[in-house]
């Protein structure tokens, strides 16, 4: 299963080589549309490959998605925290309980009530 998982990447990493290689020209990223920067007076623009425009976006994209899922997930993980931290409560209260009743038997019968 390594191996298999090794030549994904490296089939992957050829891919992306060869896709950036065939998409080195430049091109203008521009913030904001002309009309706009002319009324404000600020003109932000960069020269950039292609390759790195398309890769960055898909970068982009995947950091937006990760942190989007994230913060829909946080009810389910504070839920179980939250039951996580009330098992560990009712074990310790087993546990106590446990404890109190063996102390009333014969040391025998502790034994195997703990052995079960």
């Amino acid at each position: 299963m390594r191996y298999i998982r090794y030549a994904f990447l490296a089939a992957l990493g050829i891919v992306l080589i060869s896709v950036s290689l065939a998409n080195r020209g430049a091109v203008t990223l521009k913030l904001i549309p002309d009309d706009i920067a002319v009324l404000l007076g600020w003109n932000f623009s960069v020269s950039l490959p292609l390759f790195v425009v398309a890769l960055g976006g898909i970068a982009v994209g995947l950091v937006l998605g990760f942190i989007w899922e994230w913060m829909r997930e946080h009810k389910h993980r504070r839920e179980a925290g939250q039951k996580h931290r009330e098992v560990r409560k009712l074990e310790r209260e087993v546990t106590r309980l446990k404890q109190a009743k063996s102390e009333e038997k014969d040391e025998v019968l502790a034994l195997l009530d703990e052995a079960s």
